[in-house]
């Protein structure tokens, strides 16, 4: 027992004479990166702004993969705005036509995720989601805001809009 006492003591000796450093410098590491700091999105007032509005397959929420999509799609050089409507799979972009077109937007939303997939790209004269807030059900339009219900249902059946067209012909 004795000798098993002395080897035991022997093996931890070497092992802290061996694992001891001389030096008290601390190892420094350098590692090159490219790091490329954007300072500022390049957007030319005096532009053709062209919109745009795709559906987006894939999300799965609205505060992390609608918000992520919106964000990166308004860091886009020539991007003046970007809305991504995660209830109806729906973004809505204007953006510069010389600086931005529909596959670099695809692009940016594709390399957001590998799950997210664009379908149904098209430019459009206005956004149709504004064009539904128009000509809800309760009539909210500037022409009928200030009537009373009967008068603002009236209104809404002489509304000559599009949207409202739509919606009396599936009444």
């Amino acid at each position: 027992m004795k000798t098993f006492k002395n080897i035991l003591a022997l093996v931890m000796v070497m092992a802290l004479i061996i694992s001891c450093k001389n030096e008290t410098s601390p190892e420094v590491k350098t590692i090159e990166a490219d790091i490329a700091v954007k300072t500022e999105k390049v957007l030319n007032l005096d532009a053709n702004f062209v919109k745009s509005e795709f559906t987006i397959e894939g999300m799965t929420c609205e505060i992390g993969c609608a918000k992520l999509i919106e964000k990166n799609i308004n860091k886009m050089d020539g991007v003046k705005s970007a809305k991504v409507d995660f209830n109806n799979k729906l973004a809505m972009v204007e953006y510069d036509e010389a600086m931005v077109n529909h596959t670099s937007l695809e692009e940016t939303v594709t390399k957001s995720a590998d799950v997210y997939k664009v379908s149904e790209m098209k430019t459009v004269k206005e956004f149709s989601a504004k064009k539904d807030k128009e000509c809800d059900e309760n009539c909210t339009m500037a022409c009928c805001k200030d009537k009373t219900e009967v008068e603002k249902k009236e209104c809404a059946e002489n509304c000559t809009k599009a949207c409202c067209a739509e919606k009396k012909g599936k009444a």
